[in-house]
């Protein structure tokens, strides 16, 4: 049985004059990527694939170095398309985010509709794995597509109460097969073996 775990980048270093796909890692994000990449869950990766964002790309990086694996890029994992507001001080965007999961079907402020950002990362997880043949996925993206992709694999309705844990670097796991979740989301320091 092929599982895959869906990894969020941890923290990254904030400049509001960067668009926020270019948003590399912090420090601690850093470290906290390297100790995704030395637990136990890793040992049966056979792919890792990632967002095409800075933050996504360099934690990717991260987990594929110990395994000597690349990483493929698939551009349409991207998060929720929030360009129409670019940054937004954290307690305005925290506000926007509730609005953008408690109306999933209405543009908030412009960003992109939680369905239609559902229907791309499901979209993108389910072209991945067309033609996967053995081992374990790890799909590295962001925390909003990902509560969508959970929501969707669980069968649960949009909600934010499925949403990761503050500070990103989560995961989740799921049946490849099957495409059935294997519990919910937990941070990166909990997650020896998934």
């Amino acid at each position: 049985m092929s599982r895959a775990v869906y990894l969020t980048h941890p923290q990254v270093r904030i400049d509001p004059a960067t668009p926020v796909p270019d948003w590399g890692l912090s420090d601690i994000g850093r470290a906290r990527a390297a100790i995704a990449a030395a637990q136990g869950w890793t040992a049966g990766l056979s792919r890792i694939v990632a967002s095409a964002e800075r933050k996504a790309v360099e934690t990717a990086e991260i987990l594929a170095a110990p395994r000597r694996l690349s990483v493929e890029i698939r551009p349409a994992m991207h998060e929720n398309d929030r360009s129409a507001t670019g940054f937004l001080p954290p307690a305005e965007f925290e506000t926007v985010a509730d609005a953008f999961f408690a109306a999933p079907t209405r543009s908030v402020r412009g960003w992109e509709r939680a369905v239609d950002a559902q229907a791309r990362i499901v979209a993108e997880v389910d072209a991945a794995l067309a033609d996967h043949r053995a081992g374990d996925v790890a799909f590295v993206g962001h925390g909003g597509v990902g509560t969508l992709l959970w929501c969707a694999l669980a069968g649960e309705l949009i909600d934010r109460r499925y949403d990761q844990f503050a500070g990103g670097g989560c995961l989740f796991s799921f049946d490849i097969a099957t495409r059935r979740v294997q519990g919910g989301w937990r941070r990166i320091e909990d997650a020896e073996s998934t």
